[in-house]
């Protein structure tokens, strides 16, 4: 592929996946996620050719410019599109396929000072969200998908979605469940009036933990309430009027029955 023939291709893929984009000018000149890809493929071509330092000085000047830092060792395929961009690293043994997505704050990182291979390998059609990290030798799926600031430190299958931290992967049953339980959080907490907007189930935040404690148990409360007050009327006892719910029952009311 003729070097003028992958800059076309570099543009194209701009149009295709950011429809903010409104003309080739635009692109070639605003777009540093663009200008990375394009500097990146020089400073490849030196690092291959031995040309270690010019290679490494040439990636140094495409971070200045663009905040995007990728070093010359890493292997880029085509149509790889950068949106964005600001705080991406990727690192030397890297190896990002054709057609993969990557948002700004994307790290691919290693996790030992090892000579060797230390860095991910993205398969085709991958797409990384913003502030993900992506950690080690692994492998990460053809068409995978990784959520906003997860940290992937095992390998993801092919078409999966890992989110969370440490990254978990989803299933569409696992994804039902989890939605089903957020739906029942957001049910007993709308009882307190209190919302339980980004309150997830599955953070780890003491903070959060305590919260759906105390959703959890006010619920647990209005369910004694509600076999109580269902037990009185099985006794023939009158409640007063409103206090028909767990929500207006007056306690004080069971001191005078059993007066």
């Amino acid at each position: 592929m003729s070097l003028f023939s992958q800059f076309k291709e570099d543009i194209a893929v701009v149009f295709d996946r950011d429809p903010a984009a409104r003309s080739t000018l635009e692109v070639i000149t605003l777009y540093p996620g663009f200008h990375a890809i394009v500097i990146h493929r020089l400073a490849h071509w030196l690092w291959r050719k031995g040309l270690k330092w010019l290679a490494r000085f040439t990636s140094h000047i495409a971070r200045w410019l663009t905040g995007i830092e990728i070093h010359p060792g890493a292997s880029i395929g085509r149509r790889v599109f950068i949106d964005h961009g600001m705080g991406v690293v990727v690192g030397e043994t890297a190896e990002i396929g054709d057609d993969c997505t990557l948002y700004h704050g994307v790290t691919l990182g290693g996790t030992s000072w090892d000579k060797g291979k230390r860095h991910p390998t993205l398969k085709p059609g991958v797409v990384v969200g913003a502030g993900a990290k992506i950690l080690g030798p692994i492998v990460i799926g053809v068409n995978a998908r990784i959520g906003s600031n997860a940290v992937v430190v095992k390998a993801v299958p092919d078409n999966a979605t890992a989110v969370g931290i440490p990254a978990r992967i989803l299933d569409s049953e696992t994804e039902k469940q989890r939605q089903q339980q957020m739906a029942n959080l957001g049910q007993r907490a709308e009882k307190l009036g209190f919302s339980a907007y980004a309150v997830s189930a599955d953070m780890n935040d003491p903070v959060v933990k305590a919260i759906h404690g105390l959703i959890d148990h006010s619920a647990h409360i209005d369910e004694r309430l509600e076999q109580v007050i269902a037990q009185l009327r099985k006794l023939g006892a009158e409640l007063p009027a409103g206090q028909d719910k767990p929500d207006d029952f007056d306690a004080n009311y069971l001191n005078k029955i059993v007066d």
